[in-house]
């Protein structure tokens, strides 16, 4: 079971991670739902911290009727940055709050070019290479439809992000065979 950690201010939350940034794999911060009266870090706040530290918030999962957590991961090496993440760690580093392992992870991106990869695609909109798979295999694009939203964005971004046409095409080819099989990427 996933380690949960409960910090009442962003404070023991950056503490928790300055102690296990680089040792821990995951953990599940717990937040008290407002009813409860009950302190918590700001998403933003939860977020912000774990960006210092070159992680990641992930999934959302309900405890019970008081308190749900946030998935927290040490970021992927080739992980895409939003925007809005981008901008955060910027004000973080001019402010001073970025830790080491941070800066580390800001440093790797734009070494890679991840950081300057245009985040912008549309993923309302599904590449026609997609489309055209699709149409010649019905079972694929249910299990599509199925998926959950950020599971279907991550398919788009995945093809949509390819700078040539045949590698459009070898991602939607891989794309249906992974749904066909009930995987995903």
């Amino acid at each position: 079971m996933m380690q949960q950690f409960v910090a009442r201010t962003r404070e023991e939350w950056r503490e928790w991670l300055a102690a296990n940034h680089a040792s821990e794999k995951a953990v599940w911060l717990v937040f008290h739902k407002k009813h409860t009266g009950l302190p918590s870090p700001t998403y933003d706040e939860s977020v912000e911290e774990a960006l210092c530290f070159g992680w990641i918030d992930g999934i959302i999962k309900r405890f019970d009727d008081r308190r749900y957590g946030r998935k927290f991961t040490p970021r992927a090496r080739r992980s895409p940055w939003s925007e809005l993440n981008k901008r955060r760690a910027e004000e973080l580093t001019h402010a001073g709050r970025m830790a080491e392992a941070g800066l580390a992870r800001v440093a790797e991106a734009k070494a890679s070019g991840e950081w300057d990869t245009d985040r912008t695609i549309s993923t309302h909109v599904l590449p026609q290479e997609l489309l055209d798979a699709f149409a010649a295999h019905p079972q694929a694009r249910s299990r599509f439809n199925a998926l959950p939203l950020s599971h279907r964005k991550r398919y788009v971004m995945w093809i949509a992000s390819a700078k040539l046409p045949e590698t459009r095409l070898r991602r939607s080819s891989r794309a249906v065979a992974m749904l066909e099989q009930g995987g995903s990427i």
